[in-house]
């Protein structure tokens, strides 16, 4: 049987493309969609349909472009509305896609109308099961996320149909089925999702938490909703874009590919309507940047960052990209909804510094630079990595305020006494670095390498919850 999953890591993400005999089916496919046409059209093969697991709340799906520039059909699961043309297929209906079979089973918990795809071979013989959701590899999907949109739908009415869906449709399935589920590690639509991103059904009923058979429903609804942490601002947008629509690609793409020259760009510096997103590397944004610019770097969860930080999907951005990554840098924005980028900066920030225009730069020190400073002195240590990871070890009598909460937490920081900043690798640490410059906030330092160059260090470390606030 071929099946291919196509993980997308900034985002965590798994697509699935599934070809026979000449038909393609895919399954929750990303918003840029040439990749999955050129793949069947290299198979001389058409795209038939587009399984739709969920509305997804953590990226914009490619379904509608893909339907548009393919003629291919879309699929949802059982109660699913969306306000454009679909299949909405009741429970047990099933598809062919050459001589394979999809066969639909509604699974709802996650939300409402979440279903999982069971895949069966031109035998008979069942394969796979693509869960979406509703199944993570070591988790399941977090059952808080669709009560901001059906109002009276709780969490614990969505665990419950949760803990249903799993015992009834996924857990009496045979153990040698292969789970291609949504998402992997790093995704915030669980809590505790594994590196791995495919398994046997198996060696999930015997190693996943949430299909514990020992577990009553009262029990797997607690266990399934503690340790949550707020979703994303942008997680609700995305589900309406999915349900309601969006704009073509094509058009989004046009609009923000317009190269700007250093001297308009410098207008952007203080405007309260635009945004300069600088998307180069830790290293060579502290070395010199755009004053008033956010530094999210396109190496790492950029997409995620970007919808955590940045409350409204409307903000016009202004891009700083590293030469030839434009077009990367406006893909992976409208993947989480960002469609108002203006343009980006010409040349790049060689040619801003060609033009001789204002830069800032941050101070960074080594891991071991900060371990001959705890020698001698006690400053103050922000730890900006979440709260599990601050948990789990940190440097002693430090600070956490994780990344995420702190522009809510700006008039913690002093404005006068030097502080030193760090996070795991020196990536979110220097996004937090832009937000401390974008309020003046400058006496400071960043640590190079974060934590995984201070624990090469002597630099005492801790495992016990420290202060949290320093007020």
């Amino acid at each position: 049987m071929k099946i291919e999953q196509i993980y997308t890591g900034c985002i965590a993400h798994a697509a699935y493309y599934i070809e026979n005999n000449g038909e393609v089916a895919i399954f929750d496919p990303l918003r840029d969609v040439i990749p999955y046409i050129e793949k069947a059209k290299n198979d001389n093969a058409t795209i038939k349909y587009v399984f739709e697991t969920h509305f997804h709340a953590d990226f914009v799906s490619g379904h509608l472009d893909l339907a548009q520039k393919t003629g291919a059909q879309i699929v949802y699961g059982p109660t699913a509305k969306p306000e454009f043309e679909s299949i909405v297929a009741v429970d047990n209906q099933e598809f062919k896609v050459g001589d394979y079979t999809v066969r639909a089973l509604h699974t709802p918990g996650h939300t409402m109308e979440s279903t999982t795809y069971l895949i069966i071979d031109e035998n008979g013989v069942n394969h796979a099961i693509i869960t979406g959701d509703t199944l993570f590899i070591g988790d399941v999907g977090r059952p808080d996320l669709a009560q901001h949109i059906i109002p009276g739908l709780t969490e614990e009415i969505l665990a419950g149909y949760l803990y249903d869906s799993l015992r009834n449709k996924i857990m009496p399935l045979s153990d040698d089925l292969i789970v291609y589920p949504n998402h992997g590690a790093g995704s915030a639509c669980g809590k505790n999702m594994s590196k791995e991103t495919t398994d046997t059904l198996g060696n999930q009923k015997r190693t996943n938490y949430a299909l514990d058979t020992d577990l009553s429903k009262k029990e797997f609804i607690k266990v399934v909703l503690s340790g949550l942490t707020p979703p994303p601002a942008y997680f609700p947008k995305n589900v309406l874009l999915n349900i309601n629509g969006y704009e073509n690609l094509d058009e989004v793409l046009l609009r923000g590919d317009i190269a700007i020259s250093s001297s308009e760009f410098e207008d952007f510096i203080d405007h309260k309507e635009i945004l300069i997103l600088d998307c180069r590397p830790a290293s060579e944004f502290s070395e010199g940047f755009i004053p008033h610019s956010l530094n999210i770097g396109l190496e790492s969860n950029f997409a995620m960052w970007v919808g955590e930080l940045i409350p409204d999907l409307n903000h016009k951005i202004a891009l700083v990209c590293p030469e030839g990554k434009e077009e990367e840098a406006l893909i992976r924005l409208s993947r989480i909804g960002f469609d108002n980028s203006i343009g980006y900066l010409e040349g790049g920030f060689k040619a801003w510094l060609k033009a001789n225009k204002e830069i800032n730069t941050i101070q960074r020190i080594s891991a071991t630079e900060l371990s001959n400073r705890l020698n001698t002195e006690k400053p103050l240590i922000i730890d900006v990595r979440k709260k599990s990871e601050f948990e789990s070890e940190h440097i002693e009598n430090v600070v956490n305020i994780p990344l995420n909460e702190l522009e809510n937490r700006i008039l913690e920081f002093p404005k006068k006494e030097a502080f030193i900043i760090h996070c795991a690798g020196g990536y979110r640490s220097m996004i937090a670095s832009s937000i401390l410059k974008r309020h003046d906030i400058t006496n400071f330092v960043d640590v190079i390498g974060g934590m995984g160059e201070i624990s090469k260090t002597n630099i005492p470390l801790s495992k016990f919850v420290c202060p949290t606030s320093m007020l």
